[in-house]
Parts: structure tokens; C-alpha cells; sequence
């Protein structure tokens, strides 16, 4: 549950600074009439989402085993690759995110209502895709069969909403250089435990007979019944019987990738601050003027 809370809060962070950066501009810049486009745009990329992940748990549900396996673990491969890129590309453009962001919703402004839908759409649905099917990807690595991964990505993504209304308020200031750094090596750990699944449903598909070996097995010391073995499973997607093919690919994805990702990017000190998207308050905690109301 845990592992997909922080999918939740990760992702839904992302996109709500997002919409509070786009809004924030908008009220700043005397533009109201272009809000409507906006939520608009913003409301057809989480139904999209909501869409694909529909497709992905119930179209899958009508395919035969083999195919189920197949289909899980190519698209368990998938979405490590798409959040793995994610962290890396947060993280490196986290500074720039608002000014990027601006200069988008700048050029729609000039084109018209359609732009700005497509500007609104674009710059969630990115995120509410990958969300999707990273979720699906670590639901079906955890298999327990009970709602709980649900209600840990539905509690992430509240809390993800909650923190962009703080930061579009102004209320809330915190350094989200260090945020994302440490809630994107948590989602890599995550990822690498996705990975390991993903590979051990292609070998149940006959899709990689190699290494079917099992590489250890410690159920004897950690059942996966227990409430500890509950505990890894949810958090790390922890198997005590790997095969030996599985733990070849977590280890080689885990130590290269966590190493590089937490790797000095150059950020001076202080630099990570990013304030909230509209009138925060300066160094001695002083407010220029009161947030505009969306």
C-alpha cells in the first residue's frame, strides 16, 4: 500500500503543481477567460487516464494466461522505463518548471481556446498516463487480490491535490528539489521491484526460458502470508523465491540506476526552493500581496 501511496503522491504532485502553475498565471496575468479551456483540457487528460487504466484491468481480464503474463510483464517493463525517465527528467528540470511551463501557455494564449485545451491537456495527461500505468504495473506485481493498492494510490493522489491548493495559497513552501529527489529514489527502489515482477511474468509466459532456476528461497524465514512478508511485499514488491533471472535484473537496474539518480546535478544551495506559483512570501517571510483567487 505504501508503494503505491508514494506513486500516487509523486505523480499527483507533479500534476497538481502543474495546474497550479497554469492557473496562478492566468489570475496573475488578468486572463480569466481562458480558465475554462484550461480545466477543460485539464478534465479530458484524467478521464483519458482513468480511461486507459480501465482498459488495462478489465481488457486484459479477457485473454488467456499466457497472454495475461506476456501482456503484464511488457507493460511492467514499460512503465519502469517511463518512470524512470520521469524522476531523471523532474529532477533536472524542477527549476525551470514554471518559466517552461509560462512560455507554453504564452504561445496558446496567442492562438486561441483549442491551444489552450491542448496546451492544459498535454501537460497533465503525460503524467495521468504514466500514472496509470505504473499503477496497473504495481498492482499487478503486488497480486494480492484486495483493494488495498487502490486505496494507497487514491490517499496518494488526495494528498498530492491537498499540497497544490497549500502551494497555490501560498501557504506551503518547501525545497521540491529534495522532495523529488527523495520520493524519486523511493519510486526507483519501487520500480526495480516492477522490473523483477515484470521479468517473472514474461518467464510465465515462455517468453524468456532462461534462468528459471529459483535463485534463493526463504519463504521458510519470511512467509509471504505473514504481516512482515505483507510489508516487503507491499513496499518493495518483495519475493522470497526469485528466480535467478529476477534478481539479475533487479540488482542491474537498482545500483547503476539509484547511484546515477542520486549523483550531485549541480544545484547550489538554496537553489531548489520553488516557491508557490503565485505571490509567496520573500526571505523574511513578508508577503508582497495577498494570492489571487482562482
Amino acid at each position: 500500500m505504501f508503494s503505491n501511496y508514494l506513486i500516487g503522491l509523486r505523480e499527483g504532485l507533479e500534476a497538481s503543481l502543474v495546474v497550479c502553475i497554469l492557473i496562478a498565471y492566468l489570475v496573475k496575468t488578468d486572463r480569466r477567460d481562458a480558465l475554462k479551456p484550461v480545466w477543460t483540457g485539464i478534465a479530458i487528460a484524467v478521464l483519458i487516464a482513468m480511461g486507459f487504466g480501465c482498459v488495462l484491468e478489465f481488457g486484459s481480464q479477457e485473454l488467456t494466461f499466457e497472454a495475461q503474463e506476456a501482456l503484464g510483464g511488457s507493460l511492467s517493463v514499460l512503465a519502469v522505463g517511463l518512470v524512470t525517465w520521469m524522476v531523471f527528467w523532474m529532477r533536472r528540470t524542477a527549476r525551470h518548471l514554471r518559466s517552461e511551463l509560462h512560455g507554453k501557455l504564452d504561445a496558446a494564449l496567442a492562438m486561441g481556446t483549442g491551444a489552450l485545451v491542448a496546451t492544459a491537456f498535454l501537460a497533465v495527461g503525460r503524467e495521468g498516463l504514466e500514472t496509470a500505468l505504473f499503477v496497473w504495473a504495481s498492482v499487478h506485481a503486488a497480486g494480492d487480490g484486495t483493494p488495498r493498492p487502490l486505496i494507497g494510490v487514491a490517499l496518494g493522489l488526495a494528498t498530492a491535490v491537498f499540497l497544490g491548493w497549500l502551494f497555490y495559497r501560498g501557504a506551503l513552501r518547501i525545497n521540491l528539489a529534495k522532495f523529488f529527489t527523495w520520493t524519486g529514489g523511493m519510486l526507483v527502489v519501487v520500480a526495480a521491484g516492477v522490473l523483477a515482477y515484470g521479468f517473472h511474468d514474461l518467464q510465465e509466459a515462455d517468453w524468456l526460458p532462461g534462468l528459471n532456476s529459483l535463485a534463493f528461497d526463504i519463504s521458510g524465514t519470511i512467509p509471504p502470508d505473514s504481516w512482515y512478508g505483507t510489508l516487503l511485499k507491499g513496499v518493495f514488491n518483495f519475493q522470497p523465491d526469485p528466480t535467478v533471472l529476477q534478481v539479475t535484473v533487479w540488482l542491474l537496474y537498482l545500483v547503476p540506476t539509484l547511484a546515477l539518480f542520486l549523483a550531485p546535478v549541480g544545484f547550489a544551495s538554496g537553489k531548489g526552493k520553488v516557491k508557490a506559483p503565485d505571490d509567496a512570501p520573500d526571505d523574511r517571510g513578508s508577503r508582497q500581496s495577498k494570492a489571487p483567487q482562482a
